[in-house]
């Protein structure tokens, strides 16, 4: 059967160019712009794993990313996080959150740093479903 990939990307190019990459390697990609609009093709579809940016107007990837991990229904569904935010700067941002919230929030299962190379998306992917 296959995989469902959410791929949550302000920029369309980049929504467009990582859809591709998942679709090509035999991935079903639903498209979305932005956290709200991720956030409700998730809830409405329930994906086998989620591409998420951090850095968008609106609904933000990391307020999405904490939705998700505290919808019982989603909470399990892996992340991989896809941004131009380097890795120990998304780290601080969940201590952030952790401290601001006072609960638990475990980090991504994987994180790709952008620009996203199709090897390390689909690698990641495949580790993360693997888990999963």
């Amino acid at each position: 059967m296959q995989k469902t990939v959410l791929v949550v990307d302000d920029e369309m190019h980049l929504r467009i160019f990582i859809g591709a990459v998942f679709e090509t390697a035999g991935f079903k990609p639903v498209l979305a712009r932005d956290g709200e609009d991720g956030l409700n093709k998730a809830r409405a579809q329930k994906p086998d794993l989620v591409s998420l940016d951090l850095m968008m107007p609106g609904e933000g990837g990391i307020r999405m990313f904490r939705e998700l991990k505290a919808d019982p229904k989603l909470k399990d569904v892996p992340v991989m996080i896809v941004s131009a935010v380097g890795g120990p700067t998304f780290e601080h941002a969940l201590e952030t959150l952790r401290a601001a919230t006072g609960g638990p929030l475990p980090g991504p299962g994987a994180y790709v740093e952008k620009p996203p190379k199709p090897e390390a998306l689909l690698a990641a992917a495949a580790r993360l479903l693997d888990n999963g």
